[in-house]
């Protein structure tokens, strides 16, 4: 079982963390992984998976009449094929630079959609960003952004049940190949489980947020989490 501290100060993290994903649609790993990376190193990727799986089910129960399925099948199928290339980036290479990367591609991919294109969620475009997901999904836990920048332009309930089906799956599949890869320990899980509680109690909070962004600031406060998921890994990287 954790200590009390890593719980005080980790479970702050996801609880805050839960609360802007359960109104945005994305944002636990953002806030929480920095904090449990620089806690304890031994407990990633594996704890934040844990949680990165039960949230979106609290979001599943409440939305998921809204959940866009056939793109939601397309961006699995890309996940599903990115997370083995994912375990093994784990495996060989420093997570430094690896967060430097993708770091790097995600604030790329923001300053691009922002002005000079706009995605579209076909088939193409939602395999590609599910495979990049799935690697940066299961190397360092924020796997979010590919996703959330194909559905930046739809309504808040689409955006938040979609990639919350995402998340879920996404998460159990990494979990999964880390397992088998040797690479997900029982302390990991056992972390995870024991901050449920405070997931829990920050999607709650999150109702007030959903209110407010629901709408035309759905798609602004959207590219700020994802603009600050790439700054977050950059730090990271030079820490």
């Amino acid at each position: 079982m954790p200590d009390l501290t890593f719980l005080l100060v980790a479970g702050t993290a996801v609880l805050v963390g839960a609360a802007v994903q359960g109104g945005v649609g994305l944002g636990v790993g953002l806030v929480a992984a920095p904090v449990v990376s620089m806690l304890a190193p031994e407990l990633m990727p594996g704890t934040m998976l844990v949680v990165s799986a039960v949230l979106p089910l609290l979001t599943i129960g409440t939305e998921w009449r809204h959940a866009d399925l056939p793109g939601l099948s397309w961006a699995l199928l890309g996940r599903l094929v990115g997370t083995l290339p994912g375990v093994w980036v784990v495996a060989v290479l420093p997570a430094a630079e690896l967060e430097a990367v993708v770091g790097v591609m995600v604030l790329v991919a923001v300053a691009l959609t922002v002005r000079a294109v706009r995605l579209r969620a076909t088939p193409g475009t939602l395999g590609l960003a599910g495979l990049v997901s799935g690697v940066t999904g299961t190397a360092t836990s924020i796997g979010g952004p590919p996703i959330a920048l194909v559905y930046q332009h739809a309504a808040g309930p689409r955006v938040r049940a979609t990639l919350a089906g995402y998340f879920a799956v996404g998460a159990l599949l990494s979990l999964a190949a880390l397992a088998l890869g040797g690479q997900v320990s029982d302390r990991q899980v056992v972390a995870g489980v024991a901050l449920v509680p405070f997931v829990v109690a920050g999607f709650l909070l999150s109702r007030p947020l959903r209110r407010a962004v629901d709408g035309e600031r759905l798609r602004a406060a959207l590219l700020v989490v994802v603009t600050l998921s790439g700054i977050v890994l950059l730090a990271r990287s030079l820490s």
